[in-house]
């Protein structure tokens, strides 16, 4: 997972965490915090934590930047409001999507929020603000065809599906045990019943070893060596693996493509109109500010 992804993903995650930050201000804002000195937090072998120290630790990690990324959204929510601005269901799936798009599988994205203690209804609700900035900016936003076909032209590459294939696999821990397997298939041995008596990736024995498409890149470099160079329903040797040894059938190829204009177009407009939007949401949260009546409890 790349870094931007990551970035893009604690945007969302960063709004809930400062959520116990907000409440200590409320209780206990600037100027008060004698009064939560001999409230203990936590004990360490009987040493106190006070929650004067939990708020100073908040703080210096980043409470201003979470106050001012809180009131910037305050901002757009009253403006949403304001123009009569609802967000379904459909948008927040919308917004989601330009973030699952990043990821390779869903059980990647899926993984990603379990390690942020998230969940993707959780990541939903926090998404509302942005789905109410599209939708208050996206009507100033115009995407022409010709800008659709200089972007297409300019990233052509990255459209670029690469050459897939389809295998199924036999895992067995040791090489003997693989090369004992590899022989009965080159005398008759049926893959798929192979798969499900020996294979112990339990994830697919049970249908007979089949595995997703994969390209390049996805897998090990001596997994896709021995493939990559089969031909449709031919075996593979013993492979040596990581989690262990590999028997290969390649059962499908697909071709690199590089897919047409018209089929990338509305992604295309999509992408386009994202990018607008950030540029223009820079400007308009700065005339947002200037018109509010802005208190801030944690600047001086």
């Amino acid at each position: 997972m790349s870094k931007s992804v990551q970035g893009r993903l604690w945007v969302y995650i960063s709004v809930v965490l400062a959520a116990i930050l907000i409440v200590y201000i409320v209780v206990y804002p600037p100027g008060k915090q004698a009064k939560a000195d001999s409230i203990s937090v936590a004990t360490v072998n009987g040493v106190n934590i006070s929650k004067d120290k939990l708020y100073d630790a908040l703080y210096e990690a980043g409470g201003q930047q979470t106050m001012e990324k809180l009131i910037a959204n305050e901002l757009v929510r009253q403006a949403a409001e304001k123009e009569g601005i609802a967000v379904t269901d459909a948008d927040l799936e919308k917004e989601l999507d330009g973030i699952r798009k990043d990821y390779a599988t869903d059980e990647e994205f899926q993984s990603t929020l379990a390690m942020y203690g998230m969940t993707v209804e959780g990541l939903k609700k926090d998404m509302v603000i942005q789905a109410q900035l599209r939708k208050i900016l996206e009507p100033q936003v115009t995407i022409t065809d010709e800008d659709i076909t200089a972007y297409y032209n300019e990233k052509k590459d990255t459209f670029i599906i690469p050459e897939q294939v389809k295998t199924s696999h036999i895992l067995v821990a040791t090489k003997e045990e693989a090369e004992a397997v590899l022989a009965g298939l080159k005398n008759g041995d049926d893959f798929a019943a192979k798969a499900k008596e020996k294979s112990t990736d339990a994830a697919t024995k049970d249908s007979g070893g089949e595995l997703e498409l994969f390209a390049k890149g996805d897998k090990e470099a001596a997994i896709e060596t021995a493939v990559f160079g089969l031909k449709v329903g031919e075996l593979s040797g013993v492979v040596q693996a990581t989690d262990g040894f590999h028997i290969y059938k390649l059962t499908d190829r697909k071709d690199a493509i590089t897919p047409a204009l018209e089929e990338k177009k509305e992604e295309i407009r999509a992408s386009l109109t994202t990018e607008k939007i950030s540029a223009l949401s820079q400007t308009w949260m700065e005339e947002q500010q200037s018109k509010a009546t802005i208190v801030n409890l944690l600047e001086g």
